[in-house]
């Protein structure tokens, strides 16, 4: 896991100065005569020569970026996610009992159904309820 956080870091700064090495490089045309037209004639990649510091760097820079992003790639992707709580949908089954200081009466029972469709029977009496 040590090794994991370091590579992170080490990827991290070598995006940062490949970055700054593509920008402070200057295009293949970019001298004063290529805005008269004279930079037309070159050939498409430019001439070919031995490259300076910058572009050597770029090209160490890059091979770097690409390895470290193929090693990082490779040890995420045996990893397992953890379960996220919002992909588990499932509704907890819990059983919740209310207690109330109110007594239920008929008339608040009645009430409470009124609006319903079923027909509420009588509680029965203490005289029918058997020993």
């Amino acid at each position: 896991m040590v090794f994991y956080e370091i590579l992170v870091i080490v990827y991290l700064i070598v995006a940062v100065m490949l970055i700054g090495f593509v920008l402070i490089q200057q295009g293949k045309g970019a001298g004063m005569g290529a805005s008269f037209g004279s930079g037309g004639s070159n050939t498409v990649f430019g001439s070919t020569g031995s490259g300076n510091f910058l572009t050597r760097t770029t090209a160490i820079l890059a091979t770097l970026f690409f390895i470290i992003s193929l090693i990082l790639g490779n040890q995420t992707a045996d990893k397992e996610k953890a379960e996220d709580d919002w992909q588990n949908i499932e509704v907890p089954v819990t059983e919740q009992v209310v207690e109330s200081d109110v007594p239920v009466t008929e008339q608040t029972l009645q009430e409470a159904t009124s609006d319903l469709d079923v027909p509420v029977t009588e509680a029965p009496k203490e005289e029918d309820v058997p020993n």
